[in-house]
């Protein structure tokens, strides 16, 4: 009985494994439900305010805007969204390694998610981290955004960095999520707009009220913020949807793995039976 009773065991303790991943699949698919719904509403808000932003540096004048100066320099601002917890697949491997491949000479980075900022901290040598943000909400609100993104334009504005930009997983499916690194300052109408509007310039006649200064100063920084808020949005949506998946897989291997238990555990007791049956037949021909 003592290989049936290992086999019953095992079988038991994967059993509670797999409620444990079952749980966590509904908890995700529930929450992805909830992100992927902010995530889509947000998305032609944010196209539409990136768009907003390239033409409002081709519209003005004012080329001299601090979040439109383009500087010869390398030095980045790297905003960076991981998770707090595991176990969603590969979703802080694929960012890890984007991070990798961009890594450059005096990168500064803002990290979201306690994954992320555990794993910077092994690059100390190479970056430098100048935020941190654990514990971020599912339920994330503008509000959240604002302390990276004045972070952000403070360094670009005060020419500490020469470029801002964000890193993210894209929410395309449940089961499509894709790595994008995304350029934020300074504003590049080329990699905006439609070559047709870049060639007629936008020169139309634009009022500003009360100057296209003060609008700027105002309105520049909040669409940028918008941006980065979009890409928490997308970044938590894409988070949920690899974690339920992950756990639909880890759910799906354990319903296998008791299956094949169970195989082993009825062969084994068969064998035990056979066995029996045999020491009783061959008593019975000796008493005979």
């Amino acid at each position: 009985m003592g290989k049936e009773h290992k086999i019953k065991k095992r079988i038991r303790t994967v059993r509670n494994i797999n409620q444990i991943t079952k749980a966590m699949e509904m908890t995700a698919a529930s929450k992805l439900r909830r992100s992927q719904e902010a995530a889509l509403l947000a998305r032609t808000y944010a196209a539409n305010a990136r768009e907003a932003l390239a033409r409002l540096r081709l519209l003005t004048t004012e080329k001299g805007h601090p979040l439109f100066t383009e500087r010869a320099g390398k030095s980045r601002l790297m905003i960076v969204f991981s998770s707090d917890r595991g176990l969603a697949g590969s979703y802080n491997s694929n960012i890890f390694k984007m991070l990798l491949n961009q890594l450059i000479p005096g990168l500064k980075v803002i990290v979201v998610g306690q994954k992320g900022a555990q794993f910077v901290t092994k690059l100390r040598d190479q970056v430098e981290v100048v935020g941190v943000y654990t514990n971020w909400p599912v339920n994330v609100k503008l509000t959240d955004i604002r302390p990276i993104a004045t972070t952000a334009v403070e360094l670009f504005t005060t020419g500490q960095v020469d470029h801002v930009s964000v890193l993210y997983t894209d929410f395309e499916s449940t089961i499509r999520q894709v790595v994008r690194h995304r350029e934020l300052l300074p504003i590049d109408p080329v990699t905006i707009l439609p070559p047709q509007e870049i060639s007629q310039n936008l020169q139309y006649d634009t009022l500003f009220e009360p100057d296209a200064t003060t609008v700027l100063e105002y309105i520049v920084p909040r669409l940028v913020e918008v941006q980065i808020y979009q890409a928490s949005l997308e970044a938590i949506a894409s988070e949920q949807a690899m974690r339920m998946m992950a756990m639909r897989n880890a759910s799906d291997n354990a319903k296998e793995l008791v299956e094949g238990l169970t195989l082993s555990f009825n062969s084994a007791r068969q064998a035990v039976i056979t066995q029996q049956l045999a020491e009783i037949s061959a008593g019975a021909e000796v008493v005979s």
